[in-house]
């Protein structure tokens, strides 16, 4: 049996033909020197998602053994949650993610999306995650939390600290440990200072809410906020990287696209699967579960391969083609059920104008690809630096 590790640098540099070997030789497969199970199948995966009772949240996302458990709440706010807490929690903050207020967040992000593009007009070449995806997010992010646009840059690198795995490191580094710390404490300041003066924002809003008795605890705004800023943040960034590295990798379907630029929609969701962001989310099992003739115990931990269940040949036809236009209805990018995931319109929203915008100023971009650097973490896929010309 070969071995299947999410912490292994080469495997950040294609996961895809590990994930092909796991969905036919091993789809429920096991990793007895880190601790966890893994699913790759679109079925179990879909299944896994829409089981929440044996399927548990309670633990966390992330394989790390610092970051699952019941402290893993503290860094992953309600998505270390199983109902009927999940379910009082989401209610509060999901108001300001209804498709109505989403939408009403287009003009502002448009702006946004300009000021940042315009900026790199006339530069002859940038680094597109640098420069512009890894600014962008946060700056809607920040303006959601009522974040000042000065201190912006520095959440920005503490969630990226968060995220990252130095090679032969098989658990949450000092150094991210040091960044939550940073993290909380910036969170724990800034809602002192919305409670004395709030604004127009949601956390303002989530911080009178506490205050009425009707909200959150503090302790849940601060692991809130973390959440946004890691999982609202760094997903979308990676996100419009991984969309810009595909359209020049497939020139076919550049061409196709730049031909019709109503079809920036359907060029996102097949980056979605084709290459999500978020390839994997872990649960714990609260009983004992048999899966293609294996039996994963309670109290173990399973990792969900979104990644893989979105490249099953089962499901989607030439799964390993990059085709824009396809069926991907399917895809499990999001999740499902319980804990599908609230931020899903921001993010395509926040892509289709990044992209409606960008093509406006830079439809002959090229990648510099010899000068790409991968992101390497056990959940996160997608660009450190993604060079481009323009």
């Amino acid at each position: 049996m070969f071995e299947f590790s999410p912490y292994a640098y080469e495997f950040h540099e294609d996961p895809y033909p590990t994930y092909r070997r796991l969905r036919e030789e091993a789809p429920v497969y096991h990793n007895d020197k880190l601790d966890f199970w893994a699913i790759s199948r679109h079925a179990d995966v879909m299944a896994a998602f829409k089981d929440p009772k044996r399927f548990s949240n309670s633990h966390g996302v992330s394989i790390d053994p610092l970051a699952r458990g019941p402290r893993a709440r503290a860094g992953t706010s309600f998505l270390a949650m199983d109902p009927p807490e999940h379910t009082r929690f989401r209610s509060i903050v999901a108001r300001s993610f209804t498709p109505r207020r989403v939408a009403a967040l287009e003009p502002r992000i448009r702006e946004l999306t300009a000021a940042r593009l315009d900026e790199l007009v006339g530069s002859g070449g940038f680094d597109a995650i640098k420069d512009f995806s890894g600014k962008l997010p946060m700056d809607v992010i920040s303006e959601m939390l009522g974040v000042p646009a000065a201190d912006r840059d520095a959440l920005r690198g503490w969630a990226d600290q968060l995220v990252h795995r130095e090679e032969g490191v098989f658990d949450v580094p000092p150094e991210a440990i040091v960044s939550f710390g940073k993290m909380r404490s910036y969170f724990v300041e800034l809602i002192a200072r919305l409670r004395r003066e709030p604004g127009d924002d949601l956390l303002s809003s989530l911080v009178a809410m506490g205050e009425s008795g009707q909200g959150l605890s503090d302790d849940d705004l601060y692991s809130f906020c973390n959440l946004m800023v890691v999982a609202g943040n760094e997903t979308t960034t990676k996100l419009l990287g991984n969309a810009l590295y595909w359209l020049w990798r497939n020139p076919e379907q550049r061409a196709l696209l730049q031909a019709d630029l109503t079809q920036i929609p359907a060029s996102i969701e097949e980056t979605l699967r084709y290459d999500n962001s978020t390839q994997a989310l872990m649960r714990v099992m609260l009983e004992d579960v048999e899966i293609a003739g294996s039996t994963i115990p309670a109290g173990d931990h399973v990792l969900l391969l979104v990644g893989s269940a979105n490249r099953d040949p089962d499901v989607f036809a030439r799964p390993d083609d990059f085709t824009i236009g396809r069926d991907t209805t399917e895809m499990l990018s999001f999740g499902r059920g319980t804990h599908f995931c609230m931020g899903a319109a921001l993010a395509r929203l926040e892509a289709r104008v990044a992209f409606e915008e960008w093509w406006k100023r830079f439809p002959d971009y090229e990648v510099r690809a010899e000068s790409v650097v991968r992101v390497h973490s056990v959940n996160v896929r997608g660009f450190a630096s993604l060079p481009v010309t323009v």
